[in-house]
């Protein structure tokens, strides 16, 4: 197991439409490696800032937590620039033809799989609600858990629009995020990190 881990965010601006709307919005990009390789999660808005960030190690996935567009748009052309393989819930596959109708995912996410980088394992955690086939990555070497757009500092993402439903991303938070460690650290789709700790309260009981 590597020492060397580390977790860079880089930030890309772009839009998110959906339901006929369009908003600005900026995004976080993780990228979770060493020196030699570096596992990517949501490929945001712009392809070559990304790549520039990998640095020429070698990209082990292109993990997507959901398909919403401002999470996807830049993958097929990141994916092109690295050689790694687009890896998606495929309850979200029907969301991400809507931004990449001509090419499909080269994998799939499942509840329970393991990837590994750099000498550490990430767990894939089904987290349906904010879409259906979102998905979080626990990383327990790191204490930390990357949670798209799930979970936020304040609480449950949004669940206004299509493909998504509150009671559903209330029960993936209590039943699937909320029981880690109290101190592990949730990195976001968007804004500031947070606790697991801190979220509890966010979260109603049923």
């Amino acid at each position: 197991m590597s020492p060397e881990v580390t977790v860079r965010r880089v930030v890309t601006s772009g839009t998110f439409s959906l339901d006929g709307e369009t908003f600005d919005v900026d995004n976080n990009v993780w990228l979770i490696g060493d020196d030699k390789e570096v596992l990517i999660v949501d490929a945001a808005h712009d392809a070559r800032a990304i790549h520039a960030a990998v640095d020429g190690r070698r990209v082990t996935a292109i993990v997507c937590t959901h398909a919403h567009d401002d999470h996807i748009d830049a993958a097929a052309e990141l994916s092109v620039l690295t050689g790694a393989p687009v890896l998606l819930h495929p309850d979200d596959y029907e969301l991400w033809s809507f931004t990449h109708p001509g090419r499909k995912p080269d994998g799939e996410l499942s509840d329970g799989r393991i990837l590994t980088v750099a000498g550490i394992e990430l767990q894939v955690i089904h987290t349906p609600g904010h879409t259906w086939g979102s998905c979080s990555l626990y990383a327990p070497f790191l204490e930390t858990v990357f949670t798209g757009d799930t979970l936020f500092r304040g609480g449950p993402g949004a669940t206004g629009r299509s493909y998504s439903d509150r009671p559903t991303i209330e029960a993936s938070l209590r039943n699937r995020l909320l029981t880690l460690p109290g101190s592990t650290v949730v990195r976001t789709g968007h804004g500031e990190d947070t606790t697991i700790e801190a979220e509890r309260s966010h979260v109603p009981t049923p």
